[in-house]
């Protein structure tokens, strides 16, 4: 089914990810996700450091993760891409699609970037995940990464809401506010710019913790603090996902343009948690996302302090999804 689910997204996303070129001049370009998104803002970021270091970045939204990786694939101007990691789970391990064969062989790790947690914001008689069964529950937009995310969620869980509405995120606010529907998911890493600047305490919405064991044994546990959010006094549990920024290593001519730019963010990042959005303070360049090679064009760039792996993480704080999909892909 999972299978199944997968490949429709990667037809959907062929059809919907055409050609286009970069910017006049551009040297370089990075696709990131919807505008009031945590990927969007890493990319202005990357692109006023870039206006620092002689690298001309173009930043271009899109629908998600599963986009961005067809778009880094076959668009031209586009090098890198941000997407979650358990999308690039499932690209790496369906093997039954010729293109995702060939796709799944190239793709590689540019640097591990932070952990994207899932918000789920709901009507306030929504206390825990397990109360989304027999609700109306929006899910993303068909091709996004938070899509693929809580359908794994409902699968893993076992928890059926009523109806599953895949719709973006900025409509499901609208339609939750309107009581049209019961719940919305978005996964990104805190603060969210749709949750700062469109939710109030007024709405009457609530993030909704995630502690359902089942769902804890594929997702690092993660806990969104306190105030993250002007209408949220408390801390509320939730898991994560990893955001990844990528390439595709078949590019040579793109190698040099790939590892400067690798180059630059790791040796600015200090530019970059106190210039750039705060999710830059929880970057870890080092971080061993189990699974995932570095592109050799990005190890070359670096000085060696920086290309050495961090130190070992303890056994709790490896992220476990990349076993626990493919065990799925494996039924």
């Amino acid at each position: 089914m999972l299978r199944r689910l997968f490949i429709s997204l990667v037809a959907w996303s062929l059809a919907a990810v055409g050609p286009a070129s970069a910017a006049p001049g551009a040297d370089m370009g990075v696709v990131t996700g919807g505008e009031k998104g945590t990927y969007y803002q890493f990319g202005l970021n990357l692109q006023a450091l870039g206006k620092l270091n002689g690298i001309n970045l173009s930043v271009y939204p899109s629908k998600g993760s599963v986009e961005n990786i067809y778009a880094v694939y076959q668009r031209p101007g586009v090098q890198v891409g941000i997407v979650q990691s358990d999308v690039l789970a499932f690209v790496a391990r369906v093997q039954t699609d010729s293109t995702l064969q060939r796709i799944a062989k190239k793709i590689k790790m540019v640097f591990p970037l932070y952990n994207e947690e899932i918000h789920v914001l709901a009507q306030k008689g929504v206390a825990s995940f397990d109360d989304l069964a027999n609700k109306r529950v929006a899910i993303g937009r068909e091709g996004s990464g938070t899509y693929l995310t809580a359908r794994l969620l409902f699968k893993v869980s076992e928890v059926a809401p009523r109806q599953m509405v895949p719709i973006d995120t900025d409509e499901a606010l609208a339609e939750l506010k309107a009581r049209r529907i019961d719940a919305m998911f978005y996964v990104a890493g805190y603060p969210v710019r749709l949750l700062t600047e469109g939710v109030t305490a007024a709405d009457d919405l609530a993030l909704v913790p995630i502690t359902n064991k089942d769902i804890a044994e594929f997702y690092p546990r993660a806990v969104i603090p306190a105030s993250t959010y002007a209408w949220q006094p408390q801390p509320v549990e939730t898991v994560a996902v990893k955001a990844v920024l990528v390439s595709f290593d078949y590019r040579r001519a793109d190698c040099e343009h790939v590892g400067r730019l690798a180059q630059m963010l790791s040796t600015n990042m200090e530019w970059l948690t106190k210039n750039g959005h705060p999710k830059w303070k929880a970057v870890n360049l080092g971080f061993p996302l189990k699974g995932w090679e570095q592109y050799d064009c990005v190890r070359k760039y670096l000085p060696k302090p920086t290309a050495r792996a961090a130190a070992p993480q303890k056994p709790s704080e490896i992220n476990p999804i990349m076993d626990a999909i493919r065990e799925m892909l494996r039924e």
